[in-house]
Order: C-alpha cells, then structure tokens, then sequence
C-alpha cells in the first residue's frame, strides 16, 4: 500500500473540538471555540472537526459558526461534523454544515460500532439485525452526499472487531457504493499494540484498503485512523498506519487531549513525520502541509483554556527544550541543536535554560549577559557559586529575573546588616553596620539639624556616586502581629537623570527610608559600572 504511486501527503484531522472536549474538564466557551477554529487554520489543518451538533442547541451553533466563519477565511479547512447512524442526527448535521456544502468543504462523520463489546452495549437488540445495519449505513450516507456533503464513515471499535471482520467489510463496502471517501479504522478503546501480530488493526487496514480497492477500483478512498491513548501507544499506533499501513489521513487532539487517557497527540505526529518521513520504506517522503510553527501557539491556548500539559512533555510542553544541566548548556550555547532532536524554532519554541544546582557557570554567563551586565570569564565560577548558595535550597531551580537579583546581591556594594539611628537636642548620629563600598564593620556619620539621618546617609553617598535627587519617597504603615511596620518606596535621579527605585521596612520609618535610599543606590551603582549597555556609551 506504499508504493511509488501513492500519494504520500498525510491529511491532518484535528478533533480537538470534538473529541478533546469530550474529556472532563476540557470544555470551552462558544467564543473560545471559535478562537481555537481560527488558530487550526493558521495552523493549516487540512480537517477540522467542530463538534456534535445534534448534541445540543449550543453545539449546532458552535458548528455552524465556524462553518460560516471559514467561508470568508482566507485558509479553508473542511469541517467536519460527528453524528450517529440516525436519521434525525444526520439531518441536522447537514444543516450544521450548510454553510460549506457549495464549497465542497462539509464533511459528516459517520460512525457505528463493530466491537462485539460495544455493539449491544450501544445498540441494544438492533446489534442482531446487522443486515438492516448495513442497509441503514448505506441509505443514510447516500442522504448526505446527496445534500453536498463529503463523508467519513467510521466502523467504532475496529481494533477489537474480531469475529465481526466480514461483517465491518460489509459497511465499509456499503458506506463506500453510497459515495463515502474517507474510511476511518479506530483503536477507540485504546487497547491496539503490534504485538498483535496478524490481529494488529494495522494489517487489517491493509486487508480492508486491498478488498475495497479491488472491489471500487474507480473509488479515490482516504484511509484514516483515530487512536486513543489508554496504554501510551495512540502516537505509535498512528504512525504505524501510515507508515507500515494504507492511512493517508491522522486524527488526534492538539496536547493528546480527549476521552479517557487521550488521543493521539497532533503535534507529536506532526513532528514524527516532519522528522521520519524520508527514512520509510518508500519512493517518496510522507509529509504534511502543516504550518509547524504556529504548534506551539495552539499547544499554549489548549494548555491555558483546555487542559493543563505536563511540563516534561513531548515537543511543545514546558520542558521539550528547556535545559538546566551544565555539560547540556554548554554544548548547547555553542550548538543548539546539540542536545535537541530537531529545532525547536520548527514548532515555534525557543531554547531556554533554567539554572539549578547541576547547572555550569556558562549557564550563568548567558543569562547574566542576555540581561545586559558583565559577567567576565575570570569571575563567572564565583558568581554561579554565589548564585546556588544564595538559593541553597531551590533544588528545582530558578527563574532568570531570580538569578539576576542574586547577581544584583553580588555585586552591590552596600550590604547593611543593621542600622541604628539617634537624635537628641540639634544633633544625631547615624550607624550602619555591614559593608559601604571599601569600609566594613561599623561605619558612623554624625548630622545636626536640620539635617536628619536620611540627608546624612545622602551625604555619604554622594561622595561615591556624585549628586543624587530623591524624585519620589512613597510610605505604608501598618500593624504586624501588633507591632508598627513600615514600608518605603522611593525613586532617586542621578547626574545622568537616570532613574532607580528602591524599597526598605523597618519599624522606624526613618531607617526604613534610609534602606530604600540605599537600595536604589545599590542599583545606581551596579548599572553604572556592569551594565554592558551603560560601557559602551562611555
């Protein structure tokens, strides 16, 4: 089924509407339905099923809708619609797909199970009347070609028919003489593995694709699979149909979303074929049209209004290209794609590193230096030292803005462990024990009125820094555990007019103000002497 003749594009079903809300909790709003329908189109999937909508009033607008809305897109995807094998469903599925039948981009989705499990369990005493059950098939698929729409019929269960082979031949050949195009052979339960050997739904896609293909050998016949994820094989199992069987067409969910354990996840088969599709056993590569780096952008909106990813995922999750051990940054900074099975730019990702205890110096270096600020070859060790000591117990790591403030802590000069502060008659003395600049210990400054501890401490940094002006002072006091705190926020100008803010708390508001003069200082300082931007205008 894969020779030189086939046509090796694989078509792209998303059913993350359809099926993926059918999970519990991943059910969206009417207009974010609508938002994920405009992201698959720049997305370029080549199906897009929409929903159910004889299954409420809601849904047949949420059809109906996009149905309407992608007529005046500039990418059109058929949409397709799900309904069971009755009359009344399949009508109104119709009229759900209006807007797109004159296009020829209506799609009704058809399905009816051939599990013996499922069968009465689903149909009740109609599962013993297989012969009105292929003639019903056949009627009502012939209804909705007749009205303009293509149709995808989908034998449910085809994994576990067993005995029922014959009897699925018999409706797929009927859903095919009423005009069918699309044959879709589900693992619905999610129980396929090729283990199976001869039994593996795979091989017999191959036999069903081979009796149809004798049978209607002027029948142009899309084979399609849908796997589900309850044993972690629907992404393998969908790969094995294409690229050992005759399916020409992949359905899934975008982040494996879906009922149960999930559907084959769509990125995850993208990328494989995107990957893999020129080393099959075949003349030609299989491929896709698919726009790959708009994945990550519909992979983050499932994520966020859908059903949260875990983080160490595949391709578009958190982690798929974030790194933290030295010896991986390392080589990555010189190679990325040194630790990375393709670019994540493809999906639409960029590489990232998050510092932790195994994480190198160099690791350090960049994020230091993507922020702007010298970090020499010389000094690079120390400061990641001072960096994991700092955060001696985030074991999981840290953000980037969280190891810029402890580069900040490195570097600044004033490092007050506490301050103390008198006044009597017309003068004061003010005391800061801890570092300023060269001086360590305890370093005291006398000031008389009207001066106050605050314009002391000004003085004493004027004469590092040259003039500084307090643009804006802002205080909070409250009660903590029945003692006064209070908080400070100020602004500082320096000879440049630059500005840096600071904050301090203490019980005094006077000290609380002085701790946030020198915070501010502390910044003005480290970004006139290690910001590479503030150097270079020198």
């Amino acid at each position: 089924m894969t020779d030189s003749k086939t046509n090796n594009r694989v078509k792209i079903f998303d059913t993350t509407l359809r099926d993926g809300q059918q999970c519990p909790g991943a059910g969206m709003s009417f207009e974010r339905n609508l938002e994920y329908a405009r992201l698959a189109c720049e997305l370029r999937v080549d199906v897009l099923e929409a929903g159910f909508p004889s299954a409420s009033q809601l849904d047949f607008e949420i059809v109906y809708t996009i149905a309407k809305e992608i007529t005046h897109a500039s990418y059109k995807p058929v949409i397709a619609a799900l309904c069971q094998m009755r009359e009344q469903q399949v009508i109104r599925t119709i009229e759900s797909l209006a807007p797109l039948t004159s296009l020829k981009l209506a799609r009704l989705h058809v399905y009816l199970p051939v599990d013996p499990q499922l069968m009465p369990a689903s149909l009740g005493e109609l599962a013993n009347n297989k012969s009105q059950l292929i003639a019903d098939l056949h009627k009502l698929v012939k209804l909705a070609v007749d009205a303009g729409c293509e149709v995808e019929f989908s034998p449910e269960g085809y994994s576990r028919m067993h005995e029922n082979f014959d009897f699925t031949t018999d409706l797929i050949r009927a859903a095919v003489e009423a005009g069918a195009t699309i044959i879709n052979c589900p693992d619905t339960i999610g129980g396929a593995c090729e283990i199976e050997g001869s039994e593996y739904f795979v091989e017999n896609m191959k036999k069903h694709a081979q009796i149809i293909k004798k049978e209607f050998p002027k029948h142009e016949i899309t084979w399609s699979v849908h796997c589900h994820n309850d044993f972690g094989l629907a992404v393998q199992n969908t790969i094995n149909a294409v690229f050992n069987g005759p399916a020409r067409q992949i359905e899934g969910c975008i982040n494996g979303v879906g009922e149960r354990a999930g559907n084959a996840a769509l990125e995850q088969c993208i990328m494989l074929i995107k990957q893999f599709g020129s080393q099959a056993n075949t003349k030609e590569p299989f491929y896709t049209t698919i726009a790959t780096e708009k994945l990550q952008a519909i992979s983050d909106f499932v994520n966020k209004y859908m059903l949260p990813r875990q983080p160490h995922g595949p391709v578009t999750c958190d982690n798929a290209a974030k790194h933290s051990s030295g010896g991986h940054t390392n080589a990555i900074l010189k190679n990325p794609l040194a630790y990375q099975p393709f670019d994540p730019k493809d999906v639409g990702k960029e590489v990232t590193f998050l510092f932790g205890p195994m994480s190198g110096s160099n690791h350090a270096k960049s994020i230091i230096e993507s922020f702007d600020y010298l970090c020499t070859e010389d000094e690079k060790a120390k400061i990641a030292q001072y960096i994991k000591d700092y955060y001696s117990q985030r074991r999981k790591g840290i953000t980037d803005k969280e190891l810029l403030h402890a580069y900040f802590e490195y570097r600044k000069p004033i490092k007050i462990e506490g301050i103390d502060y008198e006044q009597k008659n017309n003068q004061g003395k003010i005391t800061l024990h801890g570092q300023f600049f060269e001086n360590h210990g305890t370093i005291e400054q006398d000031f008389f009125e009207p001066n106050s501890g605050l314009t002391a401490v000004k003085n004493m940094l004027e004469k590092k820094l040259g003039d500084l002006q307090i643009l804006h002072q802002e205080n909070r006091s409250e009660i903590v555990n029945a003692y006064p705190s209070n908080s400070v926020r100020m602004i500082i100008i320096d000879n440049d007019k630059r500005q840096f803010e600071g904050t301090g708390e203490d019980e005094d508001i006077t000290i609380a103000s002085i701790y946030a003069l020198i915070d501010a200082a502390n910044h003005a300082y480290i970004e006139r002497h290690f910001s590479a931007h503030q150097l270079n205008k020198i």
